[in-house]
């Protein structure tokens, strides 16, 4: 039954493969110089970095689980008397004394472990300093990276996976000629460790991670390398393996630590990685890398995109990465695109962890912010495409992270806020620590729970999975009862509102940042509760309690436009045109939220599009992915590739040495430095500008550059179940198919009338969607300043049809002549 499973999976997997004719490589003609040029592979629990260099090569290694510290809770309950004296100031006028007082000393007994490498393998290869036509590539199209090139006449190939199926990481060294393969390898570790070479020809390295802030390092990990040759010898030292005159070897390495969770770390990493080892030498490399790209060309090839191509594509990618934004390499888009996704396949696999702010990818004994999960944008940036570009399986592990903090940060909300349910900061880590971390313009945040659980309430969207939101359910709940124990009054409206808080890391007044009722977390609250009113009504269950939580929306603040005509990120109108802050925190509603419409709401559109505008274009890499989408919502096709474009430009270091945001030679996103995010960000940015499915329909092309005028994307996931697969021509939809998995009323709104092809009733929409998949949940208008001076909002001419699907069925449409 096994081999048939994977027969009919490299059947499929060829067969869609071949559907893709875009070209899936970054390649290079010389080594990686740095880590941001090394090349990124990952199998979910383990990543490598690939450096493809000649004389040694380095493979720089991680494992997700390889964290500082260990169990524990951060929570500090000595803090709960600071934080009502904070509300009191605040709502006395004395904001500079509330931000004082609550950034006087640190609210936790710690800010979270860091997420730490295992060391490096290295390759060493006498003779090959020096080499001919250099040429390295990470084929994203198959999931492996290859370096060749040639010494004294003899051509050398490389071949690196991280096997999805066999768990270990391979590397396959060949020649041109038989008996050719000569190195050695050895083995480096910046943690406590040893290293040594077992009596069967396996190095063996044993680490233990660090201390930090008070936690012992108590994560225990093994590294296996193991050579299997054809040919030749096997040479040993105390902590060298010599590879002599063969003329091929295989090298499998296998790593695994005594993490068993969040709480449990009495496993065995060496029994477990040696178990992981035996079985994967088992297969050769040949029939390893068929197994390994049949499950990920299951993911992978569910979506096809091709946006055009130029001279540019034959470029190497660093070169194509430096003239991007000047000149015109639409390819690269779909190279960026499709890089994204293999990321997330690469590094978030069920029954892994989630992808920290590195992924799974970090060569620094103390990363930039640890490497955690910051959960003010980062860590939900890094899902965002999970279930729009078809890879909600992937979506896993996030899901999972949120439901154990719905048990850690039950200690946090009770100790530190006397509240029910659970709370989340701005920041966790492997061991799930929920208390408001760092310091308090940035952690003083209660709503990181909310946002976590749209993720829950979006997977339910998209799948209409009953049972897993019936699974869902308790984390939603949880972190409403939470939020609506600890809302208060505020005295001049008598508007309900949460605080102390911050509105993500900026400053309303001139370095203060700790107030009450800021924007986004009212926005986050209307979304949770409304989420869990509605989960209630369709589990049937909790009618009291969605009672009460309906009453205490009824009193949320509405959103305000301000005096210059934007919309308020705070209770008061302190924004500032000059503000051009690295966070957008009150556009949440736009993007990933759902409570603003050009279409609904064009008052609140038309504010939260100046304040963009003021916050400008330029910033951070993950910065400027979340602008692409929110571009995107704002229907400016135009401007969004702008973005793409500012992303995809290389991080430069200006005269004073700060480097930029942007993009490094391996399409890793630059903070600066690396974070992943920005990755996530503009790749779930180019498929909404291509296709949406928040206001009650979907959008098709909603916003098209104009340099886009001729393409295609197939297997787009929208709301409700359904995929979509789509090509335009002269900027106008050439041919529409919604396939349907759950059935019910499909509304699509687009620039041109359409026709069906095959017979399908198509109805000019009216009134509300029947398709519950699409609630639209009312906000309340806008508090608007009289010195606002608003324009309007200038919508294209549009088209919105209603068609019945029945589960199971595809729909095609084309441009009606």
């Amino acid at each position: 039954m096994r081999k048939i499973l994977w027969s009919l999976l490299l059947v499929l997997g060829g067969l869609s493969l071949k559907a893709q004719e875009i070209n899936l490589k970054l390649w290079y003609n010389q080594p990686a110089a740095n880590w941001n040029e090394a090349l990124p592979i990952g199998n979910g629990r383990m990543g490598a970095m690939i450096y493809g260099t000649t004389g040694i090569d380095q493979i720089q290694l991680n494992e997700e689980t390889v964290w500082s510290g260990g169990p524990n809770s951060n929570v500090d309950p000595e803090k709960a008397s600071l934080l009502p004296r904070l509300v009191d100031l605040f709502f006395q006028g004395k904001y500079q004394e509330t931000d004082d007082l609550a950034n006087a000393e640190k609210l936790s007994l710690n800010s979270g472990m860091m997420y730490q490498p295992v060391g490096n393998l290295w390759l060493t290869f006498p003779g090959h300093e020096q080499v001919n036509n250099y040429y390295r590539e990470l084929d994203i199209a198959n999931a492996s990276s290859k370096v060749t090139y040639q010494v004294g006449g003899v051509t050398y190939t490389r071949e690196y996976l991280a096997s999805l199926d066999n768990q270990t990481i391979m590397a396959r060294l060949t020649a041109g000629q038989g008996g050719k393969i000569n190195c050695t390898l050895g083995m480096n570790c910046d943690l406590r460790s040893r290293i040594q070479v077992e009596k069967d020809s396996i190095i063996r390295l044993s680490g233990i991670t660090d201390d930090h802030e008070g936690v012992l390092g108590q994560v225990r990990f093994e590294a296996l390398v193991k050579p299997v040759l054809k040919d030749g010898a096997l040479l040993l030292s105390d902590k060298q393996l010599g590879i002599k005159d063969a003329t091929e070897a295989t090298i499998y390495i296998s790593i695994a630590s005594n993490f068993k969770s969040y709480q449990d770390i009495s496993g065995d990493g060496l029994v477990r990685a040696s178990s992981i080892l035996k079985k994967a030498l088992g297969d050769d490399f040949d029939a390893a890398k068929a197994k390994h790209e049949a499950i990920y060309h299951s993911y992978f090839n569910r979506v096809s995109i091709d946006l055009g191509e130029t001279a540019a594509a034959k470029l190497p990618t660093d070169q194509r990465v430096e003239q991007f934004r000047g000149g015109d390499d639409p390819q690269l888009v779909s190279l960026y695109f499709q890089f994204g996704r293999y990321l997330m396949i690469s590094a978030s696999q069920p029954g892994t962890q989630p992808m920290n702010l590195q992924g799974i990818w970090n060569d620094r004994v103390t990363p930039p912010w640890d490497s955690k999960y910051t959960t003010n944008i980062n860590a939900e940036m890094n899902y965002w495409p999970a279930e729009l570009t078809n890879l909600s399986e992937l979506h896993e592990p996030f899901l999972t992270m949120v439901k154990e903090l719905s048990q850690s940060g039950q200690e946090t909300a009770r100790k530190l806020y006397n509240a029910r349910g659970w709370v989340l900061h701005h920041n966790t880590d492997i061991w799930r620590v929920t208390g408001p971390v760092d310091w308090a313009r940035s952690g003083l945040w209660p709503t990181g729970g909310a946002w976590l659980c749209q993720h829950l309430w979006e997977r339910y969207l998209y799948t209409g999975n009953q049972d897993f939101l019936k699974e869902a359910y308790p984390a939603m709940k949880g972190a409403a009862e939470f939020l609506l124990d600890i809302l208060i009054e505020e005295p001049t409206n008598g508007w309900l509102v949460i605080g102390p808080s911050v509105s993500p890391e900026n400053a309303y007044l001139p370095k203060i940042n700790v107030g009450v009722g800021n924007t986004m977390d009212n926005q986050l609250v209307f979304d949770l509760f409304s989420n869990v009113i509605q989960a209630s009504e369709i589990l049937d269950t909790d009618q009291a309690f969605a009672d009460s939580l309906a009453a205490a929306k009824d009193r949320l603040p509405p959103m305000q436009i301000g005096q210059h005509s934007q919309l308020q990120e705070w209770i008061k109108d302190w924004d500032r045109v000059d503000d051009k802050h690295r966070h957008v925190s009150h556009l949440y509603a736009l993007y990933p939220g759902n409570q603003l419409s050009p279409f609904r709401t064009p008052k609140l559109f038309e504010a939260a599009r100046n304040s963009l505008v003021y916050r400008g274009d330029e910033s951070t890499g993950w910065s400027m992915g979340w602008k692409v989408n929110l571009w995107a919502r704002f229907l400016d096709g135009n401007h969004a590739l702008k973005m793409i474009g500012d992303q995809l430009s290389p991080s430069l270091r200006n005269e004073r040495g700060k480097e930029s945001g942007g993009t490094y030679p391996n399409l890793l996103d630059a903070h600066p430095p690396f974070q992943i995010d920005g990755n996530f960000g503009c790749a779930a940015g180019i498929a909404e500008m291509l296709m949406q499915s928040y206001d009650g329909f979907i959008y098709v092309l909603p916003a098209l550059p104009d340099r886009w005028q001729k393409g295609q994307i197939n297997g787009l996931k929208a709301r409700g179940g359904f995929e979509v697969d789509l090509s335009w021509e002269k900027g106008q939809i050439k041919t529409l198919t919604v396939h349907s998995s759950l059935g019910g009323n499909c509304r699509i709104r687009v620039k041109q009338p359409l026709r069906p092809v095959d017979g399908v009733l198509l109805t000019v929409a009216k009134g509300g969607n029947s398709n519950p998949f699409y609630p639209i949940n009312e906000i309340k208008d806008p508090l608007i300043s009289p010195k606002a001076r608003l324009k309007g909002v200038k919508l294209p001419k549009t088209f919105l049809y209603d068609f019945q699907t029945e589960a199971g069925k595809s729909y095609t449409f084309e441009l009606k002549k």
